[in-house]
Parts: structure tokens; C-alpha cells; sequence
């Protein structure tokens, strides 16, 4: 049995994704969006502080399965909004019986909810949250660093990349969301040159968007 079909779990998952769905609108509302323009990333984290912006179901049992597959000692994710992804990524870290989550996320309210959403589920005890600028907490994060998964403000991708690279361990995946979007070319032209160290490739997460999914070599 997998912790994605503990009751526990699922049963967070059903909710979040219910309460992601309904707030669509309000994700994709272009005002809201025009009233951020040239706000800083903390300005824009405390301004969606109660928006999901969660991966599709079908990407989170991706990652869990990515995560199973390569059993890493430490998961970072970078964005952690309202938990979704995180709970797929702490599901897999469960069965695998070993490693840990490392999530970071600048909204002390997305925070707050998160923790509970990972306590109600019953796996708060293997997610480490950081508050704050990533580019500052994950600075004394000790390695290996097994998995990564990026799913914040899209222009640090590369940012925190280059942060974690030397603590990526051999065979390292890290995987990119929402590549559509301008604001990743960057780290897509990084990721995509062999002479950088990684072999990369992008598929559809979604209707309209895509996924980089890259192996350190």
C-alpha cells in the first residue's frame, strides 16, 4: 500500500485539491496579477498568502514515484505554498523509510497552514519547513541532496540551482515546474547545455504547461 491511500493522506488531498479548484478564478485573475507587477518576491508571497497554486494530481504522483525510484537522503522543494506538492513528496519519503523533506516557502501564513495540513495527514514528522528568502535558508542546508523540485518564483530557479549544486549528489533529479513560463528560459538554457553537467528533458505537467525534468551527471 502506498501513504498516498492512507485515509489520512488522501483524505488531505481531496481536500486541498477541492479547495485549489474552487480558488482558480482568483489564481488566474489578470488584475490580481497587474496589481503585483514590479512587487518584490516577498511582496507577492504575503499577497497570495491564501492562494493555492498546487501541481496537477497527476504531477504529484510523478514526484512521488520519482522519489520512490531514487530514494534520496534529503528532498529539497522550493515553494512550498500550501503543502500539495509537499505532502506527495513526504508520502514517498514515508514508504521509502528513510530520507527527508526540506520545503521552503517566505508566506508565514502559507506556513501556518501548511504545517497543519502535513500534521493532519500524519507527516509532519518527516518535513523540515524553512521560512524565509530560500537563496539565505537552504544556504547551510548539508548535503547529499538527493531530489529537488522547484515550484517557486520561476526568475530564482537558476538562483537556487546554483546554490544547492554542490550538494547534489550523483544522479540527483531535479525537476522544474511550470517551464512554460517565460521567467524559467534562464534555467532552461542552463539545464539544457550538456557541458553543465545534467542530461534534461521537458514534458506537459498540464494542458498548458511543462515540466523539466534533469538528472545530474
Amino acid at each position: 500500500m502506498s501513504t498516498l491511500t492512507d485515509t489520512k493522506v488522501a483524505s488531505a488531498l481531496d481536500r486541498m485539491y477541492a479547495e485549489s479548484k474552487a480558488q482558480r478564478e482568483a489564481l488566474h485573475d489578470p488584475a490580481r496579477w497587474q496589481k503585483l507587477e514590479g512587487a518584490s518576491a516577498q511582496e507577492r508571497a504575503d499577497a497570495l498568502s491564501d492562494i493555492y497554486m498546487p501541481v496537477t494530481p497527476e504531477a504529484g504522483r510523478l514526484l512521488y514515484s520519482l522519489v520512490r525510484a531514487s530514494r534520496p537522503a534529503t528532498v529539497v522543494e522550493f515553494g512550498m505554498s500550501l503543502g500539495l506538492s509537499g505532502l506527495h513528496l513526504a508520502a514517498a519519503v514515508r514508504d521509502n523509510g528513510t530520507g527527508r523533506v526540506v520545503t521552503t516557502e517566505m508566506s508565514a501564513a502559507k506556513i501556518a497552514t501548511a504545517k497543519r495540513n502535513f500534521t493532519d495527514a500524519g507527516l509532519a514528522d518527516v518535513v523540515d519547513v524553512l521560512e524565509g528568502d530560500a537563496l539565505q535558508t537552504l544556504a547551510a542546508l548539508e548535503g547529499p541532496v538527493g531530489f529537488v523540485l522547484l515550484d517557486g518564483w520561476k526568475e530564482f530557479y537558476l538562483p537556487v540551482l546554483h546554490l544547492l549544486e554542490p550538494r547534489l549528489s550523483a544522479g540527483a533529479i531535479v525537476v522544474a515546474d511550470n517551464t512554460n513560463m517565460p521567467d524559467t528560459q534562464p534555467y532552461l538554457d542552463y539545464v539544457r547545455d550538456p557541458a553543465n553537467g545534467y542530461v534534461s528533458v521537458n514534458f506537459l505537467a498540464r494542458d498548458s504547461d511543462s515540466m523539466e525534468l534533469s538528472c545530474r551527471v
